[in-house]
C-alpha cells in the first residue's frame, strides 16, 4: 500500500520538525485558553464542580492526543521535486498524494505567520487553475522555502501549458 503514495525514483524530502512544535504550541495554547474558561466558569459562574472536573480531564485528553497526532502528522508531510511535477504527500490517519505538474501552477506564494517566523519555518503554496487542487508543503525552512519558491517559479514559467 504504501507503493501507492511513493514517488517513482525519487526520494522523499521530509518538512522542518519545528513544524511540530510551532503546531504544538497552538495546539497548547488553544486548550489552555478552553481549561482557563472552563475554571473561571466553574470558580466564578455557572458551571458546578460535578461539570468542572470532568469537563477538564476531557481537555487534557484532547491534549495528549492532539500532541501524539501532531507528530504523526508532522512525520507524514513530504514532497519531491520530479523533472515535470511536484508530489506532496500529508496525513497521519487518511494519506493524500497531491501530483502538480509545473506546466499547470499559475502562481507561488510563501506564507508565514508570527509564530512560523520565530521558529524559521514557512509554508510554500502552488496554485492552479483548478479551485480543488490544495498544493502545499507546509514547515520548510525559510532557505528552502525561498529555493522551492523559486525553482517552481522557474519551472512553471519554462513548462507553462496554453490555458
Amino acid at each position: 500500500m504504501d507503493d501507492l503514495f511513493a514517488p517513482p525514483g525519487t526520494p522523499w524530502r521530509r518538512v522542518s520538525p519545528a513544524l511540530g512544535r510551532v503546531r504544538r504550541i497552538v495546539l497548547a495554547g488553544v486548550v489552555g485558553g478552553l481549561a482557563v474558561a472552563v475554571l473561571l466558569l466553574g470558580w466564578l459562574g455557572p458551571l458546578p464542580g460535578l461539570v468542572t472536573w470532568p469537563v477538564l480531564g476531557l481537555l487534557v485528553l484532547v491534549l495528549v492526543g492532539g500532541w501524539v497526532f501532531v507528530g504523526r502528522s508532522v512525520a507524514r508531510w513530504g514532497y519531491a521535486e520530479r523533472d515535470e511535477d511536484l508530489y506532496i504527500t500529508h496525513g497521519a490517519w487518511v494519506r493524500r498524494l497531491v501530483v502538480v505538474p509545473y506546466g499547470r501552477m499559475q502562481y507561488v506564494d510563501v506564507h508565514a505567520g508570527p509564530l512560523d517566523r520565530a521558529f524559521g519555518v514557512a509554508t510554500v503554496r502552488l496554485h492552479t487553475a483548478s479551485p480543488a487542487t490544495s498544493a502545499h508543503v507546509p514547515g520548510l525552512p525559510a532557505d528552502e522555502a525561498a529555493r522551492l519558491r523559486d525553482r517552481l517559479t522557474s519551472l512553471g514559467e519554462a513548462q507553462a501549458a496554453g490555458l
